[in-house]
């Protein structure tokens, strides 16, 4: 939703439908733009399916780039110390990985600084993930075209934040996965899966590993 946001550019339409304004403009094509995915998890290998049914080449960064090799949806994988050269590709970054010691601050002013003009952030993972002052700066710049935060460094977002008051930045309150049915199906998981193996001695399916610290 949020690259089409931006591509479409969104606020544009309204302000026109709301001043019955019927002047055409030019949009962006999804199609063959670059969705970089900064944690390579289940959220991102998700995400990662949406991007290539629009046709977008997708890169990621994951801790550990072996266990993505051979996969149909990626066309790169670059490891944790490649994450400019991510930024630098991509027209669209999707952060979706945990917050962890390593990951706290991973995309920092430099890595930012590194982001393609015109790039679009995406933040669904965890707000202190990104450096926060130093995007907003890159967003009052202009360096990045826009922001689009399901989370952020404090929630709520306090309203002394200028993310309220940026017109380039779409915010949501941490409700992405906020569906009618999200909490079943995590019950339901548990009930009908982890339970069952759990009272057969038999190995969990989505284990925490602690060391890594997800």
């Amino acid at each position: 939703m949020a690259c089409a946001y931006f591509a479409k550019d969104l606020p544009k339409l309204m302000r026109q439908k709301n001043n019955k304004d019927w002047n055409k403009y030019e949009v962006l094509e999804m199609r063959g733009a670059t969705l970089g995915v900064v944690g390579y998890g289940d959220i991102g290998q998700a995400a990662s399916r949406l991007a290539k049914a629009f046709g977008m080449k997708v890169i990621a960064l994951r801790r550990n780039p072996t266990l993505s090799e051979g996969c149909s949806i990626c066309d790169k994988v670059y490891g944790v110390n490649q994450l400019n050269t991510l930024m630098s590709e991509s027209d669209y970054v999707l952060v979706a990985a945990p917050l962890t010691d390593e990951t706290r601050g991973l995309i920092s002013e430099e890595a930012i600084a590194h982001a393609k003009k015109d790039a679009v952030l995406i933040n669904v993972g965890r707000g202190p993930i990104i450096n926060e002052d130093a995007m907003i700066k890159a967003l009052k710049s202009r360096k990045l075209k826009g922001a689009g935060l399901d989370v952020t460094t404090l929630e709520p977002l306090p309203k002394s934040s200028p993310l309220w008051d940026l017109d380039n930045v779409l915010l949501s309150p941490h409700n992405m996965d906020m569906t009618a049915t999200f909490l079943r199906e995590s019950t339901e998981f548990f009930v009908n899966e982890n339970l069952k193996r759990f009272v057969h001695g038999e190995e969990l399916l989505n284990p925490v590993d602690k060391a890594a610290g997800y």
